[in-house]
């Protein structure tokens, strides 16, 4: 499978992205500049992590309009394959590919700590190998990664099965405790309703290499390869 890993002035994790896809998980990757406007046929796309644009105005808010998101919002709405982590999440939700927005964490401040995150659902490519039960040790870094939607927005996530991921404390429970930065229900991650777009803010990149001492994330990543294969 090819991904397409798009880079924008002020990503910090596009190369981290671009080593495990392809050193861990064997697969061809190319890399995006955003000021490009061809896919160079990937099968799927990546929006890694960072600071796009320093962060001015919001997170997401500048990159949303670089010249290769509108081929990305095409390619998508053809049904491609779209993931969004942390700053790519934000730039999803600026874009509209996904419902909801994404703001300032509860406490005010940048958080960068492992995070333990369980499946909601699994009828999209990105949970379909993990269980309902299976708790995932992901990393976070975000300053701006606090899920908000509106009351029929969190309904429609619910009643479609939208939510990806939540977090959760180390017996799978979702309670207020484990929650790092204030997420309506402790969400961590979503995807569309076509389900062919994807967004979290945990990193599960940062989390696939067995030298770092955890491989939890490359459980979401060999999931993804398998359920297109």
């Amino acid at each position: 499978m090819k991904f397409g890993v798009v880079i924008f002035p002020g990503s910090n994790c596009d190369h981290d992205m671009i080593y495990v896809l392809k050193k861990v998980m064997n697969q061809e990757v190319v890399e995006l500049w955003h000021k490009n406007t061809d896919l160079q046929n990937c099968d799927f796309i990546v929006l890694p992590g960072g600071f796009s644009y320093g962060d001015y105005l919001r997170s997401g808010a500048i990159a949303r309009f670089s010249p290769i998101m509108e081929k990305v919002i095409e390619f998508a709405d053809k049904g491609g394959y779209v993931l969004g982590i942390c700053n790519g999440f934000q730039i999803l939700v600026e874009a509209k590919l996904l419902p909801g927005t994404l703001t300032a964490n509860k406490n005010h401040q940048f958080i960068c700590k492992n995070t333990l995150i369980i499946p909601q659902e699994s009828e999209s490519i990105i949970t379909k190998q993990l269980s309902k039960k299976e708790i995932l040790k992901i990393p976070i870094a975000h300053g701006e990664g606090r899920y908000y939607a509106d009351h029929n927005t969190v309904k429609k996530l619910q009643e479609n099965n939208q939510i990806l991921f939540s977090y959760c404390d180390e017996n799978g429970k979702i309670t207020p405790e484990a929650n790092p930065n204030g997420s309506t229900l402790n969400i961590a991650g979503i995807c569309n309703e076509k389900r062919n777009v994807f967004g979290m803010m945990p990193h599960p990149e940062r989390a696939a290499d067995p030298a770092l001492g955890n491989i939890d994330g490359k459980l979401i990543f060999d999931s993804i390869i398998s359920s297109i294969k």
